[in-house]
């Protein structure tokens, strides 16, 4: 069966269910609620006992444009856990910069992460800006007090454990064109093979992209990146497209012949906020740090194929503060979906907002037989 357009409304309306910026709640407040101020950029996890464990980064306000080095931005990476299902979380564990920081690799700043339970414990990728030199033929470029992003790899039994797991650069280049590296999410192949989707940013940081690395099922390392898997849009994403999350839908009903996984991603028509002119529509434009949200959907395990669903406009935005909604996370579990965001609030903070779908919501729609 093809993905026909009425069945991309009904993929539409599955994602509206999950990301319902009316009925989402706080669940992890930023540090102040002000501009600049947020928590999130990280990911949902579920243990075997029915833990859930959440990981991100607590972002101060800073301007990366006058450097920060000697700033909070980007202070701090926790994991939290809940008991009850989501309705309330406590911090288990968490990392300053300092303790982030590596050999010729000093943290700057902490950005985005990802938790991913293993046959033997559990491993943690954060992205982080470190304190070292641009390459040397654009050296120049590098404004003070700042570095350029990669990915770092821990790996521990449990989650407590992390604290004292040794830290390895995990994935970083020193191409210019996507010099740097961050906001890894985590999605796994059928056969089991695991995909690490990231964002990069060449070094003049004119655009914001994603990329991906493969680990094949019973391997350790990664396959090289590919750094164009997903293009910027032709419209309200023409800046900025940093893929967020992929989730498999259950292949039944409308899908029960064509496996379809719906993308979420972050996009924006410019890296910095512009001025509109006095004639032009009013409307939410996205930009750094206040990126809107896309949707997109790929079949089968055909992660470099991702077909947009928000062409002409974003599919998800706030209705408070800038717009912004961005760094969507999806978990699945036996009775639904676990669906957590950063959210622009009235006071322009962006708190960690949860919504839960029950599983049955979604199949009534992907049983519509109106399709």
């Amino acid at each position: 069966m093809s993905i026909n357009n009425i069945i991309k409304e009904k993929l539409k309306e599955i994602a509206d269910l999950m990301v319902d910026q009316k009925t989402a709640g706080v669940i992890i407040p930023a540090q102040k609620q002000s501009t600049g101020f947020w928590f999130g950029g990280g990911n949902m996890v579920m243990d075997k006992h029915g833990i859930l464990y959440l990981v991100g980064r607590y972002r101060n306000h800073g301007d990366s444009r006058t450097g920060i080095e000697a700033g909070t931005r980007g202070l701090e990476l926790a994991i939290f856990k809940s008991q009850d299902n989501g309705i309330s979380w406590e911090k288990v564990v968490s990392w300053t910069k300092a303790e982030l920081s590596i050999e010729k690799r000093e943290v700057l700043s902490i950005e985005g992460s990802a938790l991913h339970f293993t046959e033997s414990g559990v491993e943690l990728f954060v992205s982080t800006e470190n304190k070292c030199d641009y390459p040397k033929n654009i050296r120049a470029y590098k404004k003070p007090g700042t570095g350029y992003w990669g990915i770092k790899h821990l790996v521990a039994n449990d989650m407590r454990s992390l604290k004292s797991a040794e830290i390895h650069m995990c994935l970083e280049t020193a191409i210019p064109g996507w010099l740097h590296i961050k906001d890894p999410f985590l999605y796994t192949k059928r056969e089991g093979d695991l995909v690490m989707y990231f964002c990069h940013h060449p070094f003049n940081w004119s655009s914001s992209n994603t990329g991906h690395v493969v680990r094949k099922k019973g391997k350790t390392a990664f396959e090289p990146p590919v750094f164009e898997c997903f293009r910027r849009g032709p419209c309200w994403d023409v800046a900025i497209c940093r893929g967020s999350a992929a989730i498999r839908l259950p292949a039944v009903g409308i899908l029960e012949n064509n496996p379809v996984s719906l993308f979420f991603y972050d996009g924006g028509e410019c890296m910095r906020d512009l001025s509109e002119h006095d004639k032009a529509v009013s409307r939410p434009r996205g930009y750094s740090c206040e990126e809107l949200g896309g949707l997109g959907y790929f079949e089968e395990d055909a992660i470099d194929n991702v077909e947009r669903l928000s062409i002409l406009n974003a599919a998800f935005i706030s209705p408070w503060g800038t717009g912004c909604s961005r760094y969507v996370d999806i978990l699945e579990s036996s009775d639904g979906y676990h669906v957590t965001w950063q959210q622009s609030q009235k006071d322009l903070s962006q708190p960690l907002v949860y919504n839960f779908v029950p599983r049955e919501k979604v199949l009534k729609i992907l049983a519509d037989p109106n399709t």
